[in-house]
């Protein structure tokens, strides 16, 4: 099958979606599809308002319209709502072309909390965005259900996403001389993730932080005591997150939460408010502690065993996220929701 993938969210920008989009190019890849990944790169960028870190394609409609229509698609999916995505959007609606969509990141919370803009004005932009997609893939059955019953979304698919269980598992710990219990964070350090939550707990031991964002050194002249390492390169987390006795994830606006896998998968239980995204990823299992106080669920978590949260992650394997992605797609050709039955691959 001829599948293009278009993302404002590409390496070498360090986060969840980029990492579920890396996964997924492969696995569609190995199985035999050509895929055609439109990304900033090769186009003129802009530094993303409040994020510099992050390059935003500049005027890219021509480039984006020639490039679906050279290839020729069979199938088309828009995974960022970003000017990359609204160019791919709007060319397919010119072409008639069916497509499907993805809502990766609840940016109309981050907005609200960073330019304090009512989040529903957000959320009704991307409605607007996603309502001619056939289908929007959502990560958990919680955003699933946030964004039909408060925001009125419609073709809602719920898309597990999966961790890379070949890298991530347990590991020799690094050499490590900090007081124990060790607390980690890994992520950016970022309006939307929450972190002062995290870094203000009175906790026993140490806090650890790897990442970086656009709160770092303000973060770190009022949290000297924490223990901050920036970002390393993938192959290196392993051993980090086995390294921890507890992960802690205080962000309240998750789609999903990768890292929360990841830390599972290497045996590291992981402490986090009972939202959507956590109470999807940790569930019932006793991988991990959900709860209003954040300070009582890292304590709490210390006693969960590492065998639970390993088990936890092991539901979570790549192979059925990425089969599942496939029967979703529609043809181009296709005016019917009826996810990928009608695609004939070339």
């Amino acid at each position: 099958m001829r599948i293009v993938l278009v993302t404002d969210a590409w390496t070498p920008q360090v986060n969840g979606v980029v990492t579920t989009l890396v996964e997924l190019v492969a696995h569609l890849q190995a199985k035999g599809h050509r895929v055609e990944l439109i990304e900033p790169g090769g186009f003129r960028t802009f530094p993303c308002p409040g994020y510099p870190e992050i390059e935003l394609a500049w005027r890219p409609r021509r480039e984006v319209a020639r490039r679906l229509d050279d290839f020729a698609p069979d199938a088309v999916h828009i995974a960022t709502e970003g000017p990359l995505g609204g160019a791919a959007r709007a060319h397919c609606l010119r072409r008639g072309w069916a497509f499907t969509t993805a809502f990766h990141t609840r940016f109309p919370d981050i907005l609200a909390r960073s330019l304090k803009v009512p989040a529903r004005w957000g959320y009704a932009w991307f409605r607007r965005f996603h309502r001619p997609s056939s289908g929007v893939m959502v990560p958990t059955g919680g955003m699933l259900k946030l964004l039909r019953d408060e925001h009125r979304f419609d073709h809602l698919l719920e898309w597990s996403h999966g961790v890379d269980l070949e890298l991530f598992k347990p590991s020799e710990p690094l050499p490590l001389t900090l007081p124990r219990p060790l607390f980690l964070y890994v992520g950016r350090v970022s309006w939307e993730k929450n972190l002062s939550a995290f870094l203000d707990l009175k906790l026993p031991g140490s806090k650890l932080v790897y990442g970086v964002g656009p709160l770092l050194d303000r973060l770190k002249a009022q949290h000297p005591e924490v223990h901050w390492r920036g970002v390393v390169p993938r192959t290196e987390l392993p051993r980090i997150y086995a390294s921890a006795d507890v992960f802690v994830m205080p962000s309240r606006s998750e789609t999903f939460g990768l890292v929360m896998l990841e830390a599972m998968a290497c045996g590291t239980p992981v402490a986090a408010y009972p939202e959507a995204g956590p109470l999807d990823v940790i569930g019932a299992s006793r991988g991990g502690v959900l709860d209003a106080d954040l300070g009582r669920a890292a304590m709490a978590a210390l006693d969960c065993p590492r065998e639970a949260a390993l088990a936890r992650a092991h539901e979570f394997d790549w192979r059925a996220v990425g089969d599942q992605f496939l029967s979703f797609l529609v043809g181009v050709h296709t005016r019917s929701r009826c996810h990928g039955a009608d695609i004939v691959p070339s």
